[in-house]
């Protein structure tokens, strides 16, 4: 079942980050398993928020979150923090290292996962290109080595270690620890080279490969250049695609469309007249009483398809225009063209006229 995170905790969108932890501090011993045992909806409910307390604590987390929902966090979740329950069932078995439990794995204080997104012109986006990116990345701050802490001392709740633990029954469920958000330790003098945020930003670029067909909202991952771990190793960059709208060309799926004004003497008429296309420009064959409307389908004409390289088509679709004003001989020369239709002109009159007197008689 989804839920939204920050119902869940009872703040709002614009909570500040003490805000978010005071709300879960709250809640986090109102649905306590230890308080509530053998109560699965209350165990339930503490799973739910601690998954929230997760993302919303996290800036970067939360800003995908903000924006894309939990589909933006595919990819990003158990980077850092999270639930580890498995490893201390095993511990508590067997006993690994002597020590009921071990100190958990630094985290970074970010994701190692990065997501960004470029702009495209509809152009770059149909036919692809090879495109520089600039974009930012997190590396640990060597001075402080990611603790934030010019000055600091063990966090009294975990006792350093990171982690607070829940038994239930047999088994002892860690999460990460809400008052030192997982470092063991708090901070008392901020480190001064990274501002008490234990990391720093550097610039990169990355040269890519986009390949025709791509629309927005698709993503690219380029391996290995995503933020950097306290071994200097990076995570993924991903890429999402925003492609700016035509003023010709407009777009669905592998389709294109293009509205083709037409003067209202040669709907009549007929007439021959040139549109674009994605290779220049194809010919189309107006027949004399053209309706507003028509389209002239040309297949294998639109865009590659990103995965499968077919192409989707062409529509062309006629919008008759009309004069918005006429001069005198114009005027003159219309009236004599409608005078000349004679009977056919009060035939459509009749029509009407027939039909409302029908209309009169319905409220007699």
């Amino acid at each position: 079942m989804d839920f939204e995170y920050y119902e869940l905790l009872q703040v709002s969108k614009t909570a500040s980050k003490a805000e978010i932890k005071k709300a879960y501090r709250k809640l986090a011993m109102k649905y306590h398993p230890d308080r509530n045992p053998d109560d699965k909806e209350a165990e339930e409910m503490f799973k739910k928020i601690n998954e929230a307390y997760e993302v919303l604590s996290d800036e970067e987390k939360r800003a995908i979150y903000d924006r894309y929902g939990k589909a933006g966090l595919d990819g990003h979740m158990g980077s850092s923090g999270g639930f580890s329950g498995f490893e201390d069932i095993f511990e508590e078995f067997f006993g690994f290292g002597g020590s009921r439990r071990s100190k958990p794995q630094r985290r970074t204080p970010y994701n190692l996962d990065i997501l960004i997104e470029v702009e495209l012109e509809f152009k770059e986006a149909v036919f692809g290109l090879k495109k520089e990116v600039d974009f930012e990345y997190f590396t640990i701050c060597e001075k402080c080595n990611g603790t934030g802490a010019k000055k600091s001392h063990t966090c009294g709740t975990c006792g350093g270690q990171g982690q607070i633990f829940i038994r239930q029954g047999f088994m002892s469920i860690g999460q990460t620890c809400p008052h030192c958000d997982g470092t063991g330790q708090v901070i008392e003098e901020e480190c001064e080279e990274c501002k008490g945020a234990g990391y720093k930003i550097k610039k990169d670029k990355v040269e890519i490969t986009i390949p025709a067909g791509v629309d927005t909202g698709m993503r690219m991952r380029v391996s290995g250049r995503g933020n950097e771990d306290f071994d200097k190793r990076r995570g993924d960059l991903y890429i999402e695609i925003h492609v700016k709208e035509d003023k010709v060309f407009k777009r669905r799926d592998d389709d294109i469309f293009v509205e083709v004004p037409i003067f209202f003497t040669s709907a009549i008429l007929g007439d021959t007249i040139k549109i674009p296309t994605l290779k220049g420009e194809k010919e189309i064959e107006i027949k004399p009483h053209t309706e507003d409307g028509k389209r002239y389908i040309f297949r294998g004409e639109g865009i590659a398809n990103v995965h499968s390289g077919l192409k989707g088509n062409l529509i062309a679709i006629l919008k008759i225009v009309y004069p918005e004003k006429l001069n005198e001989e114009q005027k003159e020369l219309l009236e004599k063209l409608h005078q000349s239709f004679g009977k056919e002109v009060h035939e459509h009159k009749s029509i009407f006229e027939e039909a409302i007197e029908k209309v009169k008689g319905w409220f007699k």
